[in-house]
């Protein structure tokens, strides 16, 4: 399975096509909890779906069964942002790049961090990308 960078929106299946995808990946997550190639898909049709709770337990999940993967720690940023909740999304965003997540053009336009980039403490972290950015290059 390919990962992208993120959850980057594109014209995917319609929702029926969503729902009997997500029934299979939730059946197949009965069977093995810890199958994360089912969970990040899950995570990403509940995302598609607007089943923002469901997605970020998926993502919290994630992240405990693989707490060095700097891409998951951005998809449960997105998922913290979508539910709300920004100061645990900064938190999360904040460990996706000190685990290496450097996709600095998506995250400046992913519509999941909207709510996030808005926050005022965002702009601690913009710094903090500032300076990566500058390590990077």
């Amino acid at each position: 399975m390919t990962v992208k960078s993120s959850r980057k929106k594109a014209k995917g299946p319609n929702p029926r096509e969503l729902d009997v995808e997500i029934s299979f990946l939730e059946g197949l997550i009965k069977r093995d909890p810890a199958y994360v190639d089912a969970l990040q898909l899950l995570g990403d049709d509940y995302t598609q779906r607007g089943r923002f709770e469901e997605g970020l337990q998926v993502d919290q999940k994630l992240t405990e069964l693989d707490p060095m993967n700097p891409l998951l720690f951005y998809n449960l940023a997105c998922s913290l942002s979508l539910t709300g909740k920004l100061d645990e999304a900064m938190h999360a965003l904040e460990s996706a790049l000190d685990l290496g997540y450097r996709d600095f053009k998506w995250m400046a336009r992913d519509p999941d961090l909207k709510a996030l980039r808005k926050n005022p403490k965002y702009a601690r972290l913009r710094e903090k990308i500032r300076r990566v950015k500058i390590d990077v290059d």
